[in-house]
């Protein structure tokens, strides 16, 4: 029995200092890659910008919300224009009938009823999922904004800036615009984006997309990179 005991503990032993072992090696791994090179001076100038539009495309648990709900809106669609088409097959059904008729006049009534509750239904549902939607946008934001004090704080950074990083057609009159009234003219790689987005998805239990945490060590990625002065390129 002592045999017993004493090998179910060194198996613990070895069980616990192989955990240790992985979490070292995960660690040193993650800090020989370095910081965020698109936000590598964000901590020295204590400022910061970061994209927030684009950050919504890659928020990983964002999108695929979205990508549900935009299935479950063909699904609504898909319902209500099969309620559409009985409509128009009553309607086809009523004009086979004189003007003025009885048959004509009692068709005409329950078409002008299932109209009705037609239009109500469609309101109703297209309501309930615009709201449902701008729960979704506004929950999203604020678990956006609650990752960017974290990581502000965590990198003693005392002013977030937002601007957007989309370049620019000079065909298109809204990219001018938006070019020309955007309130960061020059950022010196304080582009904390990337950062925020792997806080995200890594709660979210997705890889960041082609991003590099500064201050949350984990699994490698590719880093966005920028010059001083520069946008970062949007894909």
């Amino acid at each position: 029995m002592k045999l017993v005991q004493l090998f179910l503990a060194r198996s613990r032993n070895l069980v616990v200092l192989l955990a240790l072992a992985v979490a070292l090696s995960t660690w040193s791994s993650a800090h020989a890659q370095g910081p965020n090179p698109a936000g590598a001076n964000a901590s020295k100038y204590s400022i910061a910008v970061v994209d927030i539009s684009y950050i919504f495309k890659k928020h990983a648990r964002f999108t695929a919300t979205m990508e549900s709900m935009k299935k479950e809106m063909e699904g609504i669609e898909a319902d209500l224009k099969a309620d559409r088409e009985k409509i128009a097959q009553q309607e086809q059904q009523r004009n086979q009938f004189n003007v003025g008729s009885a048959e004509y006049k009692q068709l005409d009534e329950e078409i002008a009823r299932k109209m009705a509750e037609f239009n109500l239904k469609m309101g109703k549902l297209r309501k309930d999922f615009l709201e449902r939607e701008s729960k979704v946008y506004y929950q999203t934001y604020l678990e956006v904004v609650d990752a960017v004090k974290y990581y502000a704080q965590r990198q003693n950074i005392g002013l977030v800036l937002r601007f957007n990083g989309e370049p620019v057609d000079p065909n298109r009159r809204d990219d001018v615009l938006r070019e020309i009234n955007k309130p960061v003219v020059v950022q010196d790689k304080i582009d904390i984006t990337p950062d925020v987005i792997a806080l995200l998805n890594r709660d979210a239990g997705a890889a960041p997309p082609a991003v590099q945490p500064a201050a949350t060590p984990g699994a490698p990625q590719t880093p966005r990179t920028a010059t001083p002065g520069t946008q970062l390129p949007r894909r």
